[in-house]
């Protein structure tokens, strides 16, 4: 089986979808949100988080914590979540989410505590880790960078040029996680600019490369457990995964890239399909 099959075929156990719940509850009290880009990334999310990172949640400028960037911002529900799970500030906060007077935007931003970098201008997240990943080498700190970066991001240039100097310098305390969901905001990703032979392109530019099922929670532990990939380069972990995952509706639905008004029908289906409906 294919991971792209295997990734469509996870069935998902109870932390992800209580997971998941925060997500779709705090879209729902908001009445918008990019959902499909968010549940996607959950389990790469729920790993870092759970088993992977170093990091403090009451001291989130820690100097020797890992670095997490999520480059593609949009999908910020998810890191919102997680951030709310691990205490880096009171979950009640998700209440607001992108309401006039709250700290969660749309996009995050580097006031939030717990995130690295203002992202959202897909692109720039690779070259913000290459920054910090050199500026942790030279001031001798022992923490590693992680970059999200989603496959339709990948059609920028900036991007590339990023992986270059990542190589260059051989950064092996840097890891670009693709959430390879095949589906960009307006269409699949083969017919917008096709991505294949996508490992075979971070291989060329200088990367370690691995592909793993992206929803497979012990798939991602190993991995991530073993980084760095290869000694003296970067590593590229390409996560085949499904946009909108856990909600039958939404899955590979490029109408639910982003919703800002749902239908009682809509809401319905959401509840049932993390079983909190008939």
């Amino acid at each position: 089986m294919r991971l792209a099959d295997e990734a469509e075929a996870q069935t998902l156990d109870a932390r992800s979808r209580d997971l998941r719940r925060m997500v779709t509850d705090t879209m729902i009290k908001a009445g918008r949100g990019h959902l499909g880009p968010a549940l996607s990334l959950i389990e790469i999310l729920r790993v870092l988080y759970d088993s992977i990172l170093a990091y403090r949640p009451q001291e989130p400028k820690w100097p020797d914590r890992d670095r997490f960037i999520l480059s593609k911002g949009h999908g910020c529900l998810a890191l919102y979540a997680l951030l709310a799970d691990k205490g880096f500030f009171p979950r009640v906060a998700l209440d607001g989410f992108c309401s006039e007077n709250s700290f969660l935007g749309g996009h995050p931003e580097a006031l939030i505590p717990g995130v690295e970098a203002s992202t959202g201008a897909l692109g720039h997240g690779l070259a913000i880790g290459v920054g910090m990943a050199l500026g942790g080498r030279l001031r001798k700190r022992r923490g590693r960078v992680f970059v999200l970066l989603g496959d339709g991001e990948l059609d920028e240039g900036a991007v590339w040029e990023s992986a270059l100097a990542a190589a260059k310098h051989r950064l092996d305390e840097l890891v670009a996680l693709i959430d390879y969901n095949k589906l960009q905001s307006y269409g699949p990703v083969d017919q917008v600019l096709a991505l294949e032979p996508l490992a075979e392109k971070w291989r060329a530019f200088g990367f370690a490369v691995t592909e793993v099922n992206g929803h497979d929670v012990a798939q991602l532990e190993s991995v991530l457990s073993a980084l760095p990939l290869a000694k003296g380069r970067p590593s590229a972990i390409i996560c085949h995964t499904v946009k909108g995952k856990g909600v039958p509706m939404a899955e590979n639905n490029p109408d639910w890239h982003h919703k800002n008004k749902l239908t009682a029908d809509e809401l319905a289906a959401v509840a049932r399909a993390l079983g909190d409906g008939p």
